[in-house]
């Protein structure tokens, strides 16, 4: 069986709101289960191709600051 996580995970979410897309993140992120964070990494994947490279940028920043302590 052939199973492709990111193709599952953008199937299952396809056609969601933003409303939802939020719920769903928030959701996985206050739940702390180790599970989730694949869907979560298939979302950031997603955003991280589509978004320009200063958004990009600024992203990278923003994690460089939240890891610096």
């Amino acid at each position: 069986m052939n199973f492709q996580i990111r193709d599952a995970i953008t199937a299952n979410v396809h056609g969601q709101s933003a409303a939802e897309f939020k719920d769903i993140v928030e959701d996985a992120i206050n739940r702390g289960e180790e599970h989730l964070l694949p869907g979560l990494g298939v979302f950031f994947e997603n955003w991280w191709k589509q978004s320009s490279p200063s958004e990009q940028d600024e992203f990278v920043q923003k994690l460089e600051k939240i890891f610096a302590n």
